[in-house]
């Protein structure tokens, strides 16, 4: 972990990337020599040896900046009881509720014609609740953009409830390595949904897509807070975002509705997923996460500090760049599935180690592991995959994504030869 990134940091330049590092490793102490069969970073341990700081990858949930962190320490310390142990109706409460939400929509610049709300139950709750929210009934058509791993199951969960039109970009072999086209929409949906960016695939909408007709609703959970968001002008009528990769703890979700799409919702939706419901409780309908909604207060009162959405924005620019580069200028020994720069994620970057050679990614996963950097190869619910993964939320700071890069860069210097 590291203080946040000042402002004024910029990509480094192409002669900087390309610099050497030094590629004498410091002494392994010997309690840190685990035997690599048994070693538990290679099944998604995230702790890392005693001592060593902890750099965390992983993709969510995950670090939040340091500066947040100690400012979610100090929850504790307040002169009022803490927000953990609040009555989610009591008047300090409210007040940490209201503040939660002022924050979001001026750090998001969140138009007044949508509400914020706090939701239970994840992304895959939302899966669900689209459709019911949006579709009085299962005839009622909706299109779904299939990028990932994500879009996937969410047009599934969908199919539950509305019937749902689905464009996919899947691969033959079930890989995805771009995004569908738009010139298939059905004319009938009552919305059109997709992954603004797909945490297992790799691949991101940098933009949001303008001109489509109907209603867009985005899964961006992992990439929201990280770019700005053309709310108006692309026809925003529902974002849904989980907190556990950059706005916050995991247990809540915001969801932000446009107003007018409030009275849309089937006879079957439950009240805890109906929008309006909890829209006309004011986010209180049922007990909600407290401690979490301050948490979120507190990430977007830094974000805001640090120089807003722009400046996330360009620290992720900056620390994919790094990770990127590498990969590409490795002269093979690394590679990414995604061979598009125009839709490569600038928060999950997968990659391989020598053509996925299994020995020396697992000594790849190892000695990172040595230097406190963790998080690489996780379980997922499709197991483990080909490829390991930096994901670099706003947690990460550039001083970071630095240190992955120069022991990616090292290590490719120590052993390229094994693949000659």
């Amino acid at each position: 972990m590291c203080i946040a990134d000042k402002p004024n940091v910029t990509t480094p330049s192409k002669k900087a990337r390309n610099v050497s590092p030094n590629t004498t490793p410091s002494p392994i102490p010997s309690s840190m020599m685990l035997d690599k069969k048994d070693h538990p970073v290679l099944v998604g341990s995230l702790t890392p040896p005693a001592g060593v700081q902890l750099v965390n990858f992983s993709p969510g949930p995950t670090c939040l900046a340091d500066e947040v962190e100690e400012e979610i320490k100090d929850l504790f310390n307040f002169d009022r009881p803490c927000s953990m142990y609040l009555s989610h109706r009591s008047p300090e409460f409210v007040d940490i509720l209201q503040n939660a939400v002022e924050l979001s929509r001026k750090a998001m610049a969140i138009p007044d014609n949508y509400e914020i709300l706090f939701t239970h139950g994840g992304g895959h709750g939302q899966f669900a609740a689209v459709p019911m929210n949006l579709c009085t009934s299962k005839d009622e058509k909706a299109t779904y953009l299939v990028s990932g791993t994500w879009s996937k199951r969410a047009a599934v969960e969908a199919a539950k409830y509305c019937t749902p039109s689905v464009i996919s970009s899947e691969n033959d072999d079930g890989t995805f390595s771009s995004f569908p086209t738009l010139d298939k929409i059905d004319p009938e949906s009552k919305y059109v949904y997709l992954c603004s960016n797909e945490t297992v695939n790799g691949l991101e909408l940098h933009r949001l897509p303008r001109g489509i007709q109907a209603p867009l609703v985005i899964d961006a959970s992992s990439d929201f807070s990280t770019k700005p968001i053309e709310w108006e002008a692309c026809n925003v009528g529902v974002l849904y975002a989980c907190a556990s990769k950059n706005i916050g703890h995991p247990g809540i979700t915001m969801t932000v509705i446009r107003k007018d799409l409030l009275d849309s919702a089937s006879d079957i939706c439950p009240g805890v997923l109906n929008y309006k419901t909890n829209a006309e409780s004011g986010n209180l309908w049922n007990t909600i996460p407290t401690f979490n909604v301050e948490v979120v207060g507190v990430v977007m009162k830094w974000m805001l500090r640090m120089g807003g959405v722009q400046q996330m924005e360009e620290w992720s620019i900056t620390k994919s760049s790094m990770i990127y580069d590498v990969v590409d200028n490795s002269d093979g020994f690394y590679s990414t599935p995604i061979h598009d720069k125009t839709i490569r994620s600038r928060m999950n970057v997968p990659f391989d180690v020598a053509g996925g050679d299994e020995d020396l990614t697992n000594d790849f996963l190892i000695q990172a592991w040595q230097r406190g950097i963790v998080g690489l190869r996780t379980l997922t619910p499709f197991g483990y995959g080909k490829y390991l993964r930096a994901s670099l939320y706003n947690g990460v700071c550039v001083a970071n994504a630095a240190k992955l890069r120069g022991f990616m860069l090292e290590f490719a210097a120590n052993n390229a030869h094994m693949m000659r």
